[in-house]
């Protein structure tokens, strides 16, 4: 794996370009929804994006409670 990296510099831009508009939108959602925890997990943990994905497509969704009686 390092000597793709290392041979291919366009590996890293792609994986780069791959991870940073899922971790970007899935922060955004988790400050938005104020999941600090889950924000922090985010931040740190870094998963070529699959934590990003399952998180915005599964536990970013707002409860059926917090849409009707939303936060004054």
């Amino acid at each position: 794996m390092q000597d793709l990296l290392i041979n291919n510099p366009w590996a890293i831009l792609l994986i780069t370009l791959w991870v940073l508009p899922w971790k970007g939108v899935a922060l955004w959602k988790a400050s938005k929804n104020d999941h600090k925890r889950w924000f922090i997990g985010l931040l740190v943990i870094n998963s070529f994006a699959l934590l990003e994905i399952v998180y915005i497509f599964v536990f970013s969704k707002k409860r059926k409670e917090e849409v009707d009686n939303p936060k004054v």
